[in-house]
């Protein structure tokens, strides 16, 4: 079996996701570059070997049953493991967006990739991670998550939104009953929040870079085995639910 350290990242063509692999590769780690769009994930992986990084592209969308099954597989041929899962990919649906203006339709796109496509991932990845030593799953959220924050009069979160922050909060439930789960096993789930990040997101309307945005997720993909489980962590450290 390989010894040398196996991370997946979803949606790491671009923007947080990208940095994200490229943080771990520079650790030495074998990154697998998860994507959905075969042009920019060979971009992508051919960008990240020319600096020197162990990238191999994983097709994968995570709103597609088959797409996981497949990546889960080329994973297991590959290592016969896995040590870190990232779940990044994700998308905004409208935004500002009030809830009164949310059809159900874009409510079921924006939630099918930020949550069932973690679930979905997650669960396909789980048999892989529980052969790791150290494994670690480190789930995308936001500040705009947090019901603490959003409901503190003075707080600004960037406006309303009808289904991109209920989808991460929603998120964050899930991350609470995996660590719940996983509680007494070497697995660790966490939730990151990067901050107000220049991407294609948010119309690169962000104070940050991706860069700046991908190290809380570099610190908890890479906990110590005594670090913390079940919570949801930015630079500065606890964010409140």
């Amino acid at each position: 079996m390989n010894e040398q350290t196996i991370a997946l990242v979803t949606g790491a063509n671009k923007g947080i996701g990208y940095e994200i692999a490229a943080g771990l590769g520079a650790r030495g780690w074998s990154v697998g570059i998860g994507a959905r769009d075969e042009q920019r994930r060979a971009d992508a992986v051919a960008k990240l070997r020319a600096a020197g990084v162990d990238a191999f592209g994983v097709p994968l969308d995570v709103t597609d049953d088959a797409s996981v099954t497949a990546a889960a597989a080329l994973l297991e041929d590959r290592a016969g493991r896995l040590d870190v899962l990232v779940n990044n990919a994700g998308i905004a649906g409208a935004w500002p967006e009030t809830p009164s203006a949310v059809t159900p339709e874009s409510l079921r796109a924006v939630v099918e990739t930020n949550v069932i496509g973690v679930v979905r991932v997650t669960n396909a990845m789980l048999p892989l991670l529980r052969r790791s030593a150290h494994p670690r799953i480190v789930n995308q959220s936001s500040h705009v998550a947090s019901l603490t924050l959003q409901s503190t009069p003075g707080v600004d979160l960037g406006g309303i939104s009808g289904a991109y922050a209920p989808s991460k909060t929603f998120l964050n439930a899930v991350t609470i009953q995996y660590a719940k789960e996983l509680a007494g096993t070497a697995v660790k789930v966490n939730g990151a929040c990067p901050g107000y990040v220049a991407t294609d997101l948010n119309g690169f309307h962000g104070t940050s870079t991706p860069a700046d945005g991908a190290e809380i997720a570099l610190r908890l993909a890479t906990l110590p085995d005594d670090g913390p489980t079940g919570g949801l962590f930015d630079d500065a450290g606890t964010v409140p639910w």
